[in-house]
């Protein structure tokens, strides 16, 4: 687990762009996450529970939900190197609406709210990490959530397949219908389209 700590260090001091901490510094922060190993299958947050704060080095996982008829819709995925919670459940403390699933092996790291919350108190360096990440995981979903109201089916596979290639390997392409907001028949249609340029 010595590599995954460094990589743990070594993303915490990259998303500090604006501060450069000190190395014992960045090792205590991140010294406060517990490892977690996830195999293909495995819930990172099960729907009900209450969710929690981690950072995925490794591996994908889907974050889906269900419609008031029992439908699944696939509401995200995420790649490595990202921040993850269900924002409303960590910090409100309320049950998960979403369940968040491992599409592959995964390595993360995970902490809990009071640690979170003391992390912020006590470290200027992890406030600044904080911030940063909050950014960019907003900004990504607003994007994303925005592209489902202005962008064809079409231009949103595009966008996928462009920054996220590597995730048709591993993702079911039913989910990936459904986080297009399309019908797999749609989205074989497509396929076969951008095949053929």
């Amino acid at each position: 687990m010595k590599m995954e700590n460094q990589r743990l260090i070594q993303f915490i001091r990259s998303n500090i762009p604006h501060i450069t901490p000190q190395e014992d510094t960045i090792a205590h922060i991140a010294s406060t996450f517990e490892p977690l190993q996830l195999e293909k299958g495995e819930y990172l947050v099960k729907q009900g529970n209450v969710g929690g704060y981690f950072i995925l080095l490794e591996g994908y996982l889907r974050a889906y939900t269900f419609t008031d008829k029992g439908d699944e819709v696939t509401t995200y995925f995420y790649p490595p190197n990202r921040v993850i919670f269900e924002a409303a459940s960590f910090f409100g403390g309320g049950p998960s609406s979403e369940n968040i699933q491992a599409i592959t092996s995964c390595t993360a790291f995970r902490t809990s709210f009071q640690k979170l919350n003391e992390m912020f108190h006590a470290w200027p360096e992890f406030r600044e990490f904080g911030r940063t990440v909050l950014v960019k995981e907003f900004v990504a979903y607003k994007q994303w959530v925005l592209s489902m109201i202005n962008k064809s089916a079409e231009e949103r596979y595009a966008d996928l397949i462009h920054n996220h290639q590597e995730l048709f390997l591993h993702a079911q392409l039913k989910h990936i219908a459904s986080f297009l907001g399309m019908t797999d028949t749609s989205l074989s249609r497509i396929r076969r389209e951008f095949a053929k340029k």
